[in-house]
């Protein structure tokens, strides 16, 4: 019987290859589906978004933090992947009483690479994604970012104030653009706006998710930070870590030129 060690260090019992997979998170949805699994994804949750045309046919087990146990049960899965910071720990463990459970655990690049190679081997389709591990490397490897260290604020929420910190795949993001995060702080804080005007950030970046920041929050910024760029990023391409990385280093390259040169303008 095959053995698959996942990203926290378990093993995984499987006689054969799933037929009937639940996914849990949004960027592992859409990396399934790209890997050719479309008949063998049976659940996935109400933020699974992408691939539009495909997630409508698929059966919705609520939301990342709050699964139905119950309806998950009912699909019986031969095989459930969820991600250690995306989904609630008290219902992991109840429903890895009864299914075989395939853990992620990201935080940089590298994890999600090796995330992709090795949810492609338990899900059987390793070469496909032996190939799109590469081709994205590869994609990053090509990324011409500037060195010139601005330090970036990246916002995820309002009311209260709440940043992308130290140990997060989105500072790891920043990282790759050439950015230094402006928070010297683990994970993802509430900020007072007194704690906020003391970062001395030269970029803010508003996610379009999980907070759908839009054009109308951009004064609010702008008063908190007054010598700062202020701007509406795509947080898809910032927070995603499965096949949307592949669309992740052209947008990076576009978003870098943009801030910088309006900079230095």
């Amino acid at each position: 019987m095959p053995t698959f060690i996942d990203q926290m260090n378990r093993s995984i019992d499987l006689p054969y290859v799933p037929r009937r997979i639940v996914s849990l998170v949004p960027s592992q949805t859409e990396l399934l589906f790209d890997l050719g699994l479309d008949e063998e994804v049976i659940g996935i949750t109400k933020f699974c978004i992408h691939p539009t045309g495909k997630v409508k046919r698929k059966v919705k087990i609520g939301g990342t933090k709050q699964l139905d146990i119950n309806l998950i049960k009912k699909l019986n899965p031969d095989l459930v992947i969820g991600n250690k910071e995306e989904n609630e720990r008290g219902q992991i463990e109840e429903l890895m009483q009864h299914f075989p459970f395939w853990m992620s655990d990201i935080s940089d690049l590298d994890h999600a690479l090796d995330m992709i190679r090795k949810v492609g081997d338990v899900a059987g389709r390793k070469a496909e994604a032996t190939i799109l591990a590469n081709n994205i490397s590869q994609q990053f490897n090509n990324l011409d970012i500037h060195r010139s260290g601005e330090r970036v604020a990246y916002f995820i929420w309002r009311k209260p104030y709440m940043v992308a910190g130290q140990g997060t795949f989105i500072n790891g993001m920043l990282g790759r653009c050439g950015f230094v995060n402006a928070f010297d702080i683990q994970r993802y804080p509430q900020l007072t706006p007194e704690e906020i005007t003391t970062a001395s950030a030269d970029i803010v970046l508003l996610s379009s998710e999980p907070y759908p920041f839009g054009d109308k929050h951009i004064p609010e910024f702008e008063s908190l930070f007054p010598h700062a760029k202020i701007k509406l990023v795509d947080g898809e391409m910032f927070s995603w870590y499965g096949s949307r990385l592949l669309r992740a280093p052209a947008y990076f390259r576009e978003l870098i030129s943009q801030l910088i040169g309006e900079i230095k303008n």
